[in-house]
């Protein structure tokens, strides 16, 4: 009844390496890089750690080289930022905003190369790379009026004469640990955040988009320098592992914002509590859309389309569980698989692409393992299911399962383009399988029916910290707090109170009265 289209629309040829490389240096030249380049900055640019390559997951091709930091690198980084927070937070709050709007303008110059990179390096395709630097720009929006309202609130006291208020202040250097997905976008929502905050910022992103680290830390930097203000306000240590773990540990990183998977993210969470930091972890996701019977089955078709397949499935949002009511599964299905079919896949940088590769050869094994669990689980592949070898990069196809909810193979979150497919009845058994896994990012319900929306999202509807109605799991906008909860660590990014987790909350009281009078009534003569 599912068969497969008999015509795939794949690109197959393999891509031009004369346009690819012609591309690549236009590319690198555009934003001051070169085939070898340095990455640490703290105010100068050095680095004395191993070099690392950066491969583009569509060719295989080296797009360039990075020099990461040593521990030493790292020691002398976080040193200067602990001298710059001193500075910056002497700033007023409006004035730190005025620098990040000039960043939000240089980066808006930068815009068109910057999103190219991400494309090339991180293999998403070019609107959503372009689309990523475009988040960035929008939290720096954002940021920019936050500065004028970092505001506190005055609490009655119960004695006379006294005043007292909450404030907020800076909580000195963070730590920011991001993932190859969004190599731009989740450094911009901590970033920004942070800096108008009053907090200088030393970032480690992923060793396989470190082009892009540098590439964006170049353009804060020189808006810094500009000013006259130290450059290691926004700092950058370049590496693997080791730099990660090292941040963790050490005191002078007052709170430590890592995105990566849940296993890892234990790990960072154990180190820092065990020192007494502070951390905002943004770890897996294993996100779910309900369909059901009333839904209009036009928007979710084209809504599970964008959530399942967008970015080859990398976004910790990504849609991975597709729960259909009974009376309407059979024809959802066939209509996303008829969608399914005119996918086009391959080089992320040419129009109507709408599916790149993955980002390592390490994730298309994972594709291929979860394929075969999926199998040995009892479940059926309803569409792809193959990689791609016979291509240069790291193509998979977009696939479609049909498997019991409660298959071990559904409640791991696989980091690729594989949607498992489960039908239901009512509608209360499907809410209970989207909260029955352990992650709880992002959620989704199709209905037109009032009560179901407001049930979804009152106390016995979704557990995750995204949930929403009649739109799909991914393509969270800035103003909202970005997390989950469960092993999705609790932590909130972007917009709403999340600027709060980036300072100190001080409780204050003044007495003005000349008199002692003491709380509850107390007598001490």
């Amino acid at each position: 009844m599912f068969a497969q289209p008999s015509a795939r629309l794949l690109r197959n040829r393999a891509f031009s390496t004369s346009a690819a490389r012609r591309t690549t240096s236009v590319t690198l030249k555009a934003l001051g890089l070169d085939a070898y380049n340095l990455g640490v900055y703290n105010g100068a640019w050095g680095g004395n750690g191993t070099i690392v390559e950066s491969v583009n997951p569509a060719t295989g091709e080296v797009i360039g080289a990075v020099q990461q930091a040593n521990l030493s690198d790292l020691n002398q980084t976080l040193d200067n930022a602990s001298q710059a927070a001193k500075t910056w937070r002497s700033v007023p709050a409006p004035k730190r905003g005025e620098i990040v709007r000039q960043m939000r303008n240089a980066l808006f110059a930068k815009i068109e190369p910057l999103g190219k990179l991400v494309a090339l390096e991180m293999g998403k395709i070019l609107p959503e790379g372009i689309g990523e630097v475009q988040e960035y720009i929008d939290i720096a929006d954002y940021a920019v009026g936050l500065s004028r309202m970092l505001n506190g609130q005055v609490v009655p006291s119960e004695r006379a004469g006294h005043m007292m208020m909450e404030v907020w202040n800076p909580v000195g250097v963070v730590g920011v640990i991001s993932a190859f997905n969004f190599p731009v976008a989740v450094y911009g929502w901590n970033s920004a955040i942070s800096m108008v905050c009053g907090n200088s910022v030393v970032w480690k992103g992923a060793p396989t988009t470190a082009l892009t680290s540098v590439a964006v830390t170049k353009i804060l930097a020189e808006v810094l320098e500009t000013n006259n203000l130290p450059g290691a306000i926004c700092s950058l240590a370049s590496g693997g592992a080791e730099i990660g773990n090292a941040i963790a540990h050490d005191k002078r990183v007052n709170l430590v914002s890592f995105t990566g998977s849940t296993n890892t993210g234990r790990k960072v969470a154990l180190a820092v509590q065990d020192r007494f930091g502070k951390s905002l972890l943004e770890l897996g996701g294993n996100n779910a859309i309900i369909v059901h019977n009333d839904a209009d089955i036009d928007l979710a078709v084209r809504s599970v389309l964008f959530a399942a397949v967008g970015t080859a499935g990398q976004r910790c949002t990504t849609t991975r569980r597709l729960f259909l009511h009974a009376d309407i599964h059979d024809t959802f299905i066939e209509r996303l698989i008829k969608a399914y079919g005119q996918i086009k896949i391959g080089n992320p940088l040419e129009s109507g692409i709408l599916c790149g590769p993955l980002h390592t050869k390490q994730s298309v094994r994972a594709f291929e393992q979860g394929v075969e669990d999926v199998k040995a689980q009892g479940g059926k592949i309803l569409h792809g299911g193959n990689a791609l070898h016979h291509l240069v990069g790291n193509f998979v196809e977009p696939t479609i399962t049909s498997i019991a909810h409660d298959a071990p193979v559904v409640h791991r979150e696989i980091f690729a383009p594989i949607l498992h497919t489960i039908k239901y009845d009512d509608i209360s058994e499907a809410v209970a399988w989207n909260n029955e896994v352990g992650q709880g990012l992002s959620s989704s319900l199709f209905t037109t029916s009032p009560e179901k929306m407001f049930n979804w999202i009152g106390p016995e509807g979704s557990d995750c910290g995204i949930v929403n109605v009649n739109i799909p799991t991914n393509g969270a906008e800035i103003g909202g707090a970005f997390g989950g909860e469960k092993e999705t660590g609790g932590g909130r990014e972007s917009g709403s109170t999340a600027w709060q987790q980036y300072m100190r909350r001080q409780t204050c009281t003044i007495n003005y009265s000349g008199m002692l009078p003491l709380a509850q009534g107390i007598k001490f003569e």
